[in-house]
């Protein structure tokens, strides 16, 4: 697994491998807010991730995932702060994002 020492290091080289779409939780759901498109838990696989922490301040933490649709159509990245400024999330969300914190 490659290692990245920042987490603007890692979205510019997953970008140059075709992770292009900017992904957000909405909730139920990937988001991506440039062209409207969704993406259900059922319909992604997290290919891999990343855990960055602050430099200064322990609660900045991020977690970067790399998502892939398994329909093939779509190739991107969702970045989350964990912890106390983690996005709320329905239970199947949850449980997808989950298994890649641990």
């Amino acid at each position: 697994m490659q290692t990245y020492d920042t987490l603007v290091d890692a979205l510019n080289d997953l970008k140059k491998q075709g992770y292009t779409t900017d992904f957000n939780l909405a909730f139920d759901q990937l988001k991506c807010h440039e062209t409207g498109v969704c993406l259900a838990p059922s319909q992604f696989e997290i290919t891999s991730f990343y855990r960055f922490e602050g430099m200064t301040n322990p609660d900045d933490s991020s977690i970067l995932y790399v998502v892939e649709a398994k329909d093939g159509s779509m190739k991107g990245t969702l970045v989350s702060a964990y912890g106390v400024y983690s996005d709320p999330v329905s239970d199947e969300m949850l449980n997808k994002l989950k298994i890649h914190q641990q």
